[in-house]
C-alpha cells in the first residue's frame, strides 16, 4: 500500500474508534441520568413507569406513616398543586420530616405511587426545591388573579 492510502485507513480507523467510543459513553450516561419530576410535572403528564427519576417537593403535613417493621415509611410529597404517595425501605435521614423539603430517588409504579430508594431532605430552614417554589409561585399568581 501506497503511504497516502495507508494514512486514510488510519484516519478512517481512528474516526470508527472514536464514534464507537462516543456511542457507548452515550448510552452509559442515559442508563444513569435521573430526571427530575415535581408532583404538578407528574399530574401533567403522567408518570414515567419504571425509569429511574428523582420526585422532589415537600412532605405533606400528617402525610408520614411509619410501617410495623421500623424501616419502611409511606408519605406524600407535595409542591401545593398536586400530591404523589411515595413508599421507602430503609433509614430515613435526620432531617426528614413533615412540612420539609424532600427529594425521593426512585422510579414510579403503574398506580402513579412512587418506590423511593433513597432520599435526600432539606439542608436548612429555608430550603425549597427550585422546582417546587416556582410552582408555589405560579398557584400564589393565579389564585390572586381569581380573587374579585
Amino acid at each position: 500500500m501506497k503511504a497516502k492510502h495507508q494514512r486514510l485507513m488510519l484516519v478512517l480507523l481512528a474516526v470508527v474508534a472514536i464514534a464507537g467510543a462516543s456511542g457507548l459513553a452515550l448510552s452509559a450516561l442515559k442508563d444513569q441520568a435521573a430526571f427530575f419530576y415535581a408532583p404538578s410535572d407528574v399530574a401533567k403528564s403522567g408518570p414515567p413507569v419504571g425509569r429511574a427519576v428523582r420526585l422532589g417537593g415537600m412532605v405533606k403535613k400528617g402525610s408520614i406513616e411509619r410501617q410495623a417493621d421500623g424501616v419502611s415509611i409511606r408519605f406524600v410529597v407535595t409542591d401545593g398543586a398536586a400530591t404523589v404517595p411515595v413508599s421507602f425501605s430503609g433509614i430515613t435521614p435526620d432531617l426528614f420530616k413533615e412540612a420539609s423539603g424532600v427529594v425521593a430517588e426512585g422510579s414510579f409504579n403503574a398506580d402513579g405511587s412512587f418506590t423511593a430508594t433513597n432520599l435526600l431532605a432539606k439542608h436548612d430552614e429555608r430550603y425549597m426545591p427550585p422546582q417546587v417554589a416556582q410552582t408555589r409561585e405560579g398557584n400564589m399568581h393565579e389564585t390572586k388573579s381569581l380573587e374579585p
